[in-house]
């Protein structure tokens, strides 16, 4: 059986279109169930496969799938992410709004990220393509993609969810960081980041939590907190290293975490005008992990005393508090008091902000996220980033 197989990874490269697809077809399979079939002769197979991108459609499809299963071996990944070559053909095809295998692109985009090499997209050039973007920067056309193709509007064929699986790769580097939190010239001066708050409450799982785990991202990073965390509501007084404009990314990541329970009317008052009066109907993230992430994000920008008092002034702790109550969830659980631990203790030589009603208590804790806290916080992340798509 072993022989067969071999004889047919060599049909990969046959003169004829239908042998071709014949093989590909028949080897899809095995691109979970026997990878070192395509590590033969010093990957030869994998050269076939990503000239077999630029096949016909239904030859393409099956060469994609292959590509992104086998990108789990860190020898094929380190492969697919250094050529350099095959890295362009991917963004010339992925922005093309007529190709029919987009969505497959952007999975295998969203694998190659976990290889350092590809943080280069951060700063490569591409041909303009105008029906998407005015920039020539690879990564504002992928953005352009993920933000305009949402639900088939740039490309009937692709939704780009999985771009965002990709940005959270980006985000954990400073060149990613530094992209996604600066205004962009060559976009109208917009900072990137405010392209993907939106999507916070999308419909699309992978949507959700692919933006959430890249804000997550951007956190980690303390000189990015002003800009992440501006504008401060007009009430409130602004730290002195606050732009006036930012990411405004607080309501977007605290929407979520909310349902249809009242508050109370000085609480309300108090909380930021996006989360006032919410419908009867509201629904908080159902997925317990997206909850979990967005909770260490908030504990992340605790890391500052304006990022704690900000959070405070705003009446974060109602929020958690009910979020604490109704989600069922180990996980959310914890990160529910480990973020209430910050915010109800008051800082040095202030009383103490004790929590009322229902909710975790916080006497005698930190006040500010330990060292441990946020170690946990980077080894969950590294835990979720090295996980590697794979099409069944």
């Amino acid at each position: 059986m072993s022989t067969e197989l071999e004889d047919l990874v060599e049909f990969l490269h046959h003169g004829n279109t239908q042998v071709r697809q014949i093989a590909v077809e028949n080897l899809v399979g095995f691109s979970t169930a026997q990878p070192d079939l395509f590590r033969a002769r010093e990957h030869e197979p994998i050269k076939d496969l990503k000239l077999l991108v630029k096949d016909y459609p239904p030859i393409a499809k099956n060469a994609l799938t292959m590509l992104i299963n086998l990108t789990e071996g860190a020898d094929i990944l380190e492969n697919l992410s250094g050529d350099n070559e095959f890295i362009m053909s991917l963004l010339s095809r992925i922005t093309n709004p007529k190709e029919e295998s987009a969505d497959l692109i952007a999975m295998l985009l969203s694998n190659l990220t976990k290889s350092e090499k590809l943080k280069g997209l951060l700063d490569t050039k591409v041909p303009e393509r105008k029906e998407l973007s005015r920039s020539q920067n690879a990564m504002d056309q992928l953005m352009d993609c993920f933000v305009k193709g949402a639900e088939g509007g740039y490309n009937k064929h692709a939704n780009f969810d999985y771009l965002s699986y990709a940005m959270a790769d980006l985000a954990q580097y400073p060149e990613g960081q530094q992209y996604f939190t600066r205004p962009r010239k060559d976009d109208e001066d917009i900072i990137p980041v405010t392209k993907l708050t939106v999507f916070t409450e999308h419909s699309s799982v992978i949507r959700r939590r692919g933006v959430a785990s890249t804000i997550k991202n951007l956190a980690f990073a303390i000189p990015t907190h002003p800009q992440l965390l501006s504008p401060i509501p007009p009430r409130l007084p602004t730290p002195s290293d606050f732009p006036d404009e930012g990411a405004n990314l607080l309501p977007y990541i605290l929407l979520p975490l909310m349902g249809p329970e009242e508050y109370s009317d000085q609480d309300t008052e108090e909380m930021l005008e996006d989360l006032q009066l919410l419908p009867p109907d509201k629904r908080r993230e159902p997925e317990p992990d997206i909850v979990k992430t967005h909770l260490e994000t908030l504990l992340l920008l605790t890391t500052t005393k304006d990022g704690r008092e900000t959070l405070r002034r705003i009446k974060t702790y109602p929020i958690v508090r009910e979020c604490h109550v109704h989600v069922e969830d180990d996980d959310v659980t914890e990160a529910c008091d480990r973020l209430v631990q910050v915010l109800m203790r008051g800082e040095e030589g202030e009383a103490e902000s004790l929590p009322e009603g229902p909710g975790p208590g916080a006497r005698g804790l930190l006040t500010t996220p330990s060292q441990s806290q946020i170690k946990e916080v980077e080894e969950e992340e590294d835990d979720e980033d090295d996980q590697i798509i794979e099409v069944l």
